[in-house]
């Protein structure tokens, strides 16, 4: 017996999408709506008229938007897309509290594989399929109407002009409110799916053609190191740990209640308390800390368009090296006389590496290869892997386990506050390790070297605070627990005495105020670079010279 057979139902394009608009206001924009009703009663009916206007006014723009992509032949996979993308935004908004803005659309794009396992939680999954299901069966389901070319232009011109008209008619009444509800709320504005990850990806893409034209500005061409190597100098050797998201607030360095840097601890070590990162993501922390310009001066396509330290360090001869464990050097290390070493299991075999990551302590094996062969001045670059979440758990070995109980997922939300931090504080002990271990590899050759050894993390982490978790919140509304950062040093008598470091420095040196800003004029003045871009001011170390 033949099954009956469901009439599907017909309609215009327009209708589609103005349908899809409507749901995705309804079910992606809970951080939204939660802004939106803080504060207010519902026996008001000033309340009732903000929600409704607030619905129709963004439902209409959505359409306006959507409508841009959406024709006979691309209107279903185009909001199928949509749909699941928008879920799966909401989904991180809500669990992590995050705000999907221009820096983390772009954090998003260039996530390598690695990182995404982290995210694919089954929970994650669960919530895209519950609520992308509805909207998608529907999507599919409809049959869509047939048209004339001029009658689809015309009709979609129609529907337009009135999608305009209904989102002014619709903020009319709201109009003073709305604007100072903006103006108080400043992050609402990037929970608003999937408006957010409209302009988030156009943003991205656009200020990416925008920096690829052309070759990056010359900096520093007149680099030279001070004192040449010779027979009565031995070479130096700096090496640049970046860290990754590792916040000041857990290093007992700098005054954490817990032992996380039991090894540091025991070396002689400065280490910085008050240190601004320049971003709150790696993808603009790194290319920042390495430029010229930082966070002082910061602008994001000036410094992509503009060679950075590495660059300016192989203009004076020396010999630099990018030896990575995490997901790249964000474009810093391009260039002539920059060496790049990716670390995989795939690539390298290790008894540090599993499935498909490596523990830092790998770094530490390369670097005492490395450190066999150098015979010029040198600068390598080490990228940790760190406390890069959510998954802090994968980011030390078992013995490492020193809080309990931890948080063994992914899905921090499954986990108490408790568990969280201990997770995160077992990485954090597990970096310390890895960097007394690079500490100790340097003493044992500064005999043949001059070592040195500079630690920095490229951004913080919430933890909870305030029902925060991870990282990317813009700049101006970051906690502080995102931006203040460890910045750590080892120095070797002989490294200083070279570069004209006296042994005792002010009281001050490591109260100071300081930012990835003081990175670049830092690293030169330790590896006595001279240029005209050098700026002593914020060279940490220039107090402490004769």
């Amino acid at each position: 017996m033949a099954l009956p057979r469901f009439p599907r139902p017909m309609l215009r394009v327009e209708s589609l999408v103005a349908l899809v608009s409507c749901y995705l206001i309804l079910t992606t924009n809970g951080g939204w709506w939660s802004a939106v009703w803080a504060g207010r009663s519902w026996t008001d009916p000033s309340t009732w008229l903000f929600t409704v206007c607030c619905f129709i006014a963004l439902a209409a723009l959505h359409f306006i938007l959507l409508s841009f992509g959406c024709f006979k032949w691309t209107v279903k996979p185009v909001l199928s897309i949509v749909v699941i993308m928008s879920a799966a935004a909401a989904y991180f908004m809500r669990t992590y509290n995050v705000l999907m803005d221009p820096t983390m659309m772009q954090n998003i794009l260039h996530t390598d594989l690695h990182e995404t396992r982290d995210l694919l939680t089954p929970a994650l999954i669960t919530s895209v399929v519950l609520w992308s299901a509805p909207a998608l069966i529907g999507i599919w389901l409809v049959r869509i109407e047939r048209r004339s070319f001029y009658g689809i232009a015309l009709f979609r011109l129609l529907t337009l002009v009135i999608a305009v008209v209904v989102v002014v008619l619709a903020l009319a009444p709201i109009t003073r409110d709305i604007i100072s509800f903006m103006r108080n709320e400043r992050t609402a504005r990037y929970h608003i799916t999937p408006g957010n990850l409209l302009y988030g990806l156009s943003a991205s893409a656009f200020g990416s053609a925008r920096d690829n034209v052309g070759p990056r500005a010359v900096i520093g061409a007149d680099a030279h190191v001070a004192s040449p190597l010779d027979a009565t100098r031995k070479p130096r050797l700096f090496v640049l740990i970046v860290g990754e998201t590792a916040r000041a607030a857990n290093f007992s360095l700098l005054g954490y209640a817990r032992p996380t840097n039991p090894e540091l601890a025991q070396r002689k070590v400065l280490a910085f308390a008050n240190v601004k990162s320049c971003g709150t993501s790696t993808e603009v922390s790194v290319p920042c800390m390495f430029s010229s310009f930082g966070r002082a001066d910061y602008n994001e396509r000036r410094i992509k368009q503009t060679e950075g330290l590495l660059n300016v360090l192989a203009h004076a001869g020396i010999a630099v090296k990018w030896i990575d464990n995490q997901s790249g050097c964000k474009g810093v290390c391009e260039g002539a006389g920059i060496d790049y070493l990716r670390i995989t299991p795939a690539t390298v075999a290790s008894k540090y590496c599993a499935g498909d990551e490596c523990h830092d302590e790998i770094l530490v094996d390369k670097l005492a290869t490395e450190l066999a062969s150098v015979k010029q001045d040198t600068v390598i670059v080490l990228h940790l892997m760190g406390n890069h979440g959510p998954a802090y758990f994968r980011r030390y070995p078992p013995a490492f386990r020193r809080f309990t109980p931890e948080c063994a997922t992914a899905e921090l939300r499954n986990c108490t506050r408790e568990e969280v931090v201990n997770s995160y504080d077992n990485a954090i002990v597990y970096t310390d390790f890895v960097v007394a271990k690079i500490v100790d590899t340097l003493a044992a050759h500064s005999q043949a070297l001059n070592t040195g050894m500079l630690y920095v993390s490229d951004h913080g982490e919430s933890l909870g605070e305030g029902n925060m978790y991870l990282h990317g919140l813009p700049y101006s509304f970051a906690p502080d627990v995102q931006t203040h950062v460890p910045m750590i040093t080892w120095l070797s008598e002989s490294l200083m005495s070279s570069t004209g470091v006296q042994s005792v420095c002010p009281p001050s040196l490591v109260s100071g105020e300081y930012s990835h800003d003081n990175l670049f004029d830092t690293v030169l003045g330790l590896m006595d670079v001279q240029t005209s871009i050098y700026r002593r001011e914020r060279d940490v170390f220039a107090p402490c010279r004769k």
